[in-house]
């Protein structure tokens, strides 16, 4: 029998959908092609670009709204009809920028369809491989004048590394906001989502729920990052994977299995079908 409570469905991408592999199981697929055919609205929300996602989104056959930018952008990628967006400040990418040359940090931007370095590092393997995002090298001088700065990100492996993270974040703790977003494909590895103050999950499903005329109490959300702890408070079901950390079970309404044993299926066969 179909549970009819809830009209949305809200999924995270890495770690919740997405295996280490990178790769989406039979009972997930399965499952969220059950949950759409009943009527019920399917979702992403990631910290991943709307490029990052667009053979996912295809191979789901979802062409609704979805949750981009660790809640930055919330749009219509098939439409490319944007609900809600919370860009970065001019000034505060000018100062992130000459703040991380002060200090030989490696500084990510992306504008909605761009991702822009200004030179070479061992995370564009990752992005290219995984994540199938190709970065633009180009002089960051004056960039925040001639591009729409959705989000910024450091990519952390090494103690230097997250020495030098933590020295950023430290210096823009009033204005900027972090985020840790982290996928089961590289473990050790930390993708610091870098965002205005006002951006998190949570606001963008708030945002994403109005204009789909939803009810925040009619939307089930699942995931298993740091940066899902604002989704699964605002959500009217919180669902955590079984391989997330304590901090993400201790909001959430249910713990399901992890994403190797197809915690999202499980979820959805007990709540929406």
């Amino acid at each position: 029998m179909i549970n009819n409570r809830y009209k949305l469905l809200v999924v995270d991408v890495d770690g919740t959908l997405v295996d280490r592999n990178g790769a989406i199981s039979a009972e997930d697929r399965e499952a969220l092609t059950k949950a759409r055919a009943s009527g019920i609205q399917v979702s992403l929300s990631t910290g991943r670009v709307i490029k990052a996602c667009m053979s996912i989104i295809a191979r789901l056959s979802l062409d609704g709204c979805h949750i981009f930018f660790d809640g930055a952008l919330v749009t219509n990628p098939a439409q490319n009809k944007e609900v809600y967006a919370q860009p970065l400040k001019r000034e505060v990418v000018k100062r992130a920028v000459e703040f991380a040359r002060l200090n030989t940090i490696y500084l990510e931007l992306y504008s909605k369809d761009h991702f822009f370095a200004e030179r070479e590092n061992w995370s564009d393997d990752i992005h290219r491989r995984f994540f199938r995002v190709e970065p633009m090298f180009v002089d960051f001088t004056g960039i925040w004048n001639r591009e729409r700065i959705i989000k910024a990100e450091l990519v952390v492996h090494t103690p230097e590394e997250k020495a030098k993270a933590r020295s950023f974040q430290s210096h823009f703790r009033d204005s900027l906001r972090f985020s840790i977003a982290r996928t089961p494909a590289y473990p050790g590895v930390d993708f610091i989502n870098i965002i205005d103050p006002k951006v998190s999950k949570g606001e963008a499903l708030m945002a994403l729920a109005s204009h789909l005329g939803v009810s925040i109490s009619e939307v089930m959300a699942i995931g298993d990052g740091l940066n899902d702890i604002s989704l699964l408070k605002v959500a009217g079901l919180a669902v955590a994977m079984g391989n997330a950390p304590d901090e993400v079970k201790k909001v959430a309404d249910h713990i399901t299995l992890d994403v190797d044993h197809s915690g999202l299926a499980a979820a959805i066969e007990k709540f929406l079908l």
